[in-house]
């Protein structure tokens, strides 16, 4: 079995769980808001989904750990809900924890990566190649090629 692992998508982190799949910032808040409403359906609808896209990574999640994330309890005179297990407010709480801890101990290389971008919508130097000592300088963001 491989660790799990923090890996980038996009901007947005994701821990993968060796063969169990992955979490990521979405089936986090997903969990946050079934915490926060006591309901499935409303934390659907507060990310603009249906109850089965929303069902489906709760469904996935507890079936990744050996107990259920999410407690449901079947309608009634009072209706149903659901509920966050131990479990779930401890994926949340960790989840949180190691996203900013990646965050911290990213931030000087994001940094420098953000700072060596090309201005957003513009294409330097008109297009053209550059000539001369321009072409010869380097990032010192980035490593030099091998010369041949």
């Amino acid at each position: 079995m491989t660790p799990s692992s923090m890996s980038e998508r996009g901007s947005r982190r994701a821990i993968d769980l060796s063969v169990h799949g992955a979490i990521g910032p979405g089936k986090i808040r997903l969990l946050e808001l079934v915490g926060e409403s006591g309901s499935i359906s409303a934390a659907a609808r507060a990310m603009n989904m249906s109850y089965r896209r929303a069902w489906m990574p709760i469904d996935d999640l507890d079936r990744c750990f050996r107990s259920p994330v999410v407690e449901t309890q079947l309608g009634g005179t009072r209706g149903g809900g659901a509920v966050l297990t131990d479990i779930g407010h401890d994926l949340i709480a960790r989840y949180r924890s190691a996203e900013r801890a990646a965050t911290r101990a990213t931030a000087t290389e994001l940094a420098a990566l953000d700072a060596a971008q090309a201005p957003r919508g513009g294409v330097r130097s008109g297009g053209r190649q550059l000539a001369g000592a321009a072409a010869a300088r380097h990032s010192s963001l980035m490593p030099r090629r091998a010369r041949s």
